[in-house]
């Protein structure tokens, strides 16, 4: 991978209105690249699926855009919505938490039909196609502690079934590096701003998308094509 530029960091909402052919002639001297998708191993310690309630986990893997767009094309995801984590109410905006001192991640909060797919298949999309489970306090372009590897667990169950993933991939060798993921306990979750939804959907032509965000999806359907579908689930058709 091409050294990581900390200019495209700081500048990833002003580049995604930029014009999408020059950012593309730009990348090589900038030096950043798209995540590529690792095949891996589903995993060894699941839950069945079975009849029940919707669940949801929330997890963080660099920047929303792209996590919500991957999960929403994921068969038996019923919504995907961008948010925060990791901090406090009071700090959960986008311009507070792109200092990196809130505690918060950008995150999404996947709630799931567990008769469709279990917590299991969703964290093998997760570290498989949504992001790069090995790098520290960034993703990509994106660096700073917002955008750090997190999975944010509801209860004991979760937290087992994250742990013992982590554990068998590294294990496996899958990755050239260790799994920096780290396992925290949800201690609430605060939706984005309305602008920040369904965003790789809305504008998949924009640079940041094109570039970082459409090929994790592209991925997705390639490694998982039973599992993938066409249309999203988007948050604003629920309103």
């Amino acid at each position: 991978m091409p050294n990581y530029h900390p200019m495209l960091g700081r500048l990833r909402t002003r580049l995604a209105r930029a014009a999408l052919p020059a950012l593309l002639a730009a990348l090589p001297a900038l030096g950043a690249c798209a995540e590529a998708a690792t095949v891996i191993p589903a995993p060894a310690f699941d839950e069945a699926p079975g009849a029940g309630a919707l669940q949801s986990v929330v997890v963080a893997g660099g920047c929303f855009w792209g996590v919500q767009g991957v999960f929403q094309h994921l068969r038996g995801v019923t919504q995907a919505v961008s948010g925060y984590a990791g901090g406090t109410r009071e700090t959960a905006d986008y311009e507070t938490v792109s200092s990196g001192r809130t505690g918060h991640a950008e995150s999404v909060r996947i709630t799931f039909d567990p008769q469709v797919i279990t917590l299991g298949r969703i964290l093998q999309v997760y570290f498989s196609v949504a992001h790069d489970p090995t790098q520290l306090n960034r993703q990509g372009p994106d660096s700073g502690t917002q955008y750090r590897s997190a999975i944010f667990v509801a209860d004991a169950k979760q937290r087992e079934i994250a742990e013992r993933y982590i554990a068998q991939l590294d294990r496996a060798g899958v990755f050239p590096r260790p799994i920096v993921t780290r396992v925290d306990p949800l201690t609430g979750f605060y939706p984005a701003e309305a602008h920040h939804q369904d965003y790789a959907t809305l504008h998949p032509s924009q640079p940041y998308i094109a570039y970082n965000d459409l090929p994790k999806i592209e991925n997705l359907q390639r490694l998982y094509p039973q599992e993938y579908r066409a249309a999203p689930v988007l948050v604003g058709a629920a309103h």
